[in-house]
């Protein structure tokens, strides 16, 4: 139950990324082949990344349906963009849903892997956020992980309280997953509706030695 519950939770995470890499295509006005780009980045970047660090089959290759599903989000996209457009806030939403699915996926991977728990949590955190990373420098954007609002650490978070349940209280994966969904996608929802950020480093004059 929990490998479907996985799988299913992948593959909508890789239609909502692709889906906002479509959105960029569309507002830097690319072509269909752009709109295919940009969504494959998005959609499948952080796990390529992940596999390749890992030293296993990169997941696409051995199941094309990943891939299949970002070229039909860029399709679909591509002629309906406009539509969605109007709906971005709704995508802003579903990105923070398909963050913090792919953190905690990717560390359940890496965790399947051998790693160990640091590693698996920051594998996670390289899975949710990678992709959306070369997205945003391809399109010459700024890249929203390196922005002050929290995101990354929504990533961080949930992979965290994934790894933490099920390595030091032994719960099971589907309650670990549940609760790591449910702290990451809250600290992604505070940052959307309240611009909860992390204190930023303040410029302060060095020491002087003498």
């Amino acid at each position: 139950m929990f490998a479907e519950f996985i799988i299913i939770l992948d593959l909508i995470g890789v239609a909502v990324f692709a889906a906002t890499g479509s959105l960029v295509a569309s507002r830097k006005e690319m072509d269909l082949i752009g709109f295919g780009m940009m969504a494959t980045f998005t959609g499948i970047g952080g796990g390529t990344l992940r596999d390749l660090i890992l030293d296993r089959p990169v997941f696409w290759i051995t199941d094309q349906r990943y891939l299949l599903v970002c070229l039909v989000v860029a399709l679909a996209l591509y002629f309906f963009a406009s539509r969605v457009q109007r709906r971005y806030v709704l995508l802003i939403w579903a990105d923070a849903a398909g963050l913090v699915a792919f953190a905690i996926l990717g560390a359940e991977i890496a965790r399947s892997s051998g790693t160990s728990p640091l590693v698996a949590v920051v594998l996670g955190m390289m899975t949710a956020t990678f992709g959306g990373l070369i997205r945003d420098l391809v399109a010459d954007e700024a890249p929203l992980l390196l922005k002050q609002e929290i995101y990354a650490t929504a990533a961080l978070a949930s992979a965290s309280v994934y790894i933490i349940a099920i390595t030091a209280f032994g719960v099971s994966p589907l309650i670990a997953a549940s609760a790591g969904i449910v702290v990451g996608f809250g600290l992604r929802a505070g940052a959307i509706l309240f611009a909860w950020s992390l204190p930023r480093y303040k410029q302060r004059a060095g020491r002087i030695y003498k």
